[in-house]
């Protein structure tokens, strides 16, 4: 988070990142795909079993299937190839849920977007140029473990701040508005107009 400075009387209200089950959501292929190869001695036993006649196109897969996942030396490096790489996705993926972040403020909403390991990008926007902020949650897990989607108007050159996958998103809308409108308060002549 020092990738930006807070002014003078600046307090941070929110720090808020994607909701948990967002996260578990988007990890599950991850585990199906470290599961994958022991689906692979059973599957080539299977196929060996019962379609004989198909036994030159998958005639490799009969010495793997008598070695078994971990047979052979090249079996182990595959395998083991396959797990590093899906571990780096998966590890790419969890970086990624924890270093992107949205910080409310007393003056300004603070995005920070993550893109793969080493690359970062700050983005801001003050509350007296906000004009609107709304809401949307979809579908019945969302509105059951409350996560949705916020999207906030602005009078700058940005369109829209999108927020997505955030926890109780009606509550942090709240919060906006309440800054937005005391910002506007202090500052009558601000461009937004919430």
């Amino acid at each position: 988070m020092e990738d930006f400075e807070l002014e003078p009387g600046e307090k941070i209200l929110r720090l808020v990142r994607k909701h948990w089950f967002v996260f578990v959501l988007q990890f599950i292929p991850f585990l199906i795909l470290a599961a994958l190869p022991f689906l692979l001695v059973p599957l080539a036993k299977f196929l060996m079993a019962n379609t004989p006649a198909g036994a030159p196109l998958y005639a490799p897969l009969v010495d793997f299937a008598r070695a078994g996942l971990f047979g052979s030396p090249l079996m182990r490096l595959m395998v083991g190839t396959w797990w590093l790489f899906v571990w780096l996705a998966a590890f790419n993926l969890f970086t990624n849920y924890f270093l992107k972040a949205w910080l409310i403020t007393n003056e300004r909403i603070v995005d920070i977007d993550q893109h793969g390991f080493f690359r970062r990008e700050v983005s801001s926007l003050l509350l007296d140029r906000v004009q609107d902020v709304t809401t949307d949650v979809n579908g019945v897990l969302a509105t059951l473990i409350d996560f949705g989607n916020i999207h906030v108007q602005t009078a700058g050159t940005i369109e829209r701040f999108h927020m997505r996958g955030v926890p109780n998103p009606k509550a942090l809308r709240d919060v906006i508005l309440q800054e937005v409108a005391r910002v506007q308060k202090l500052n009558p002549n601000a461009t937004g107009g919430v």
